[in-house]
């Protein structure tokens, strides 16, 4: 075995894996937040680029990427809104 192959495999060992919690320990509420303030910045960059696009400062082309970005974010918005009323009315459902 080669050095190489070695530092590969220690590499490999040391790196912390994608489902391991961040050091801070984020907490639902703060992703939820953090989604959130996504979704408003995205549809604020949206809203402005249209803006920009009715007095002509900004390119067809930008406004049709702001909007399909915005009309993700709002689809993403409410199916995830769809399940979480969704999870809740299972829990209703649960016999105590």
């Amino acid at each position: 075995m080669d050095i190489r192959s070695l530092l590969a495999a220690r590499s490999y060992t040391d790196a912390k894996p994608a489902t391991a919690p961040g050091p801070e320990g984020a907490t639902a509420g703060q992703s939820f937040a953090d989604l959130a303030s996504g979704l408003v910045d995205t549809l604020r960059t949206g809203e402005d680029t249209a803006k920009a696009a009715m007095v002509g400062k900004a390119d067809p082309h930008a406004l049709v990427q702001a909007l399909a970005q915005s009309e993700l974010a709002v689809e993403t918005a409410v199916t995830v809104r769809d399940r979480v009323v969704e999870a809740y009315q299972e829990i209703l459902r649960m016999p105590v």
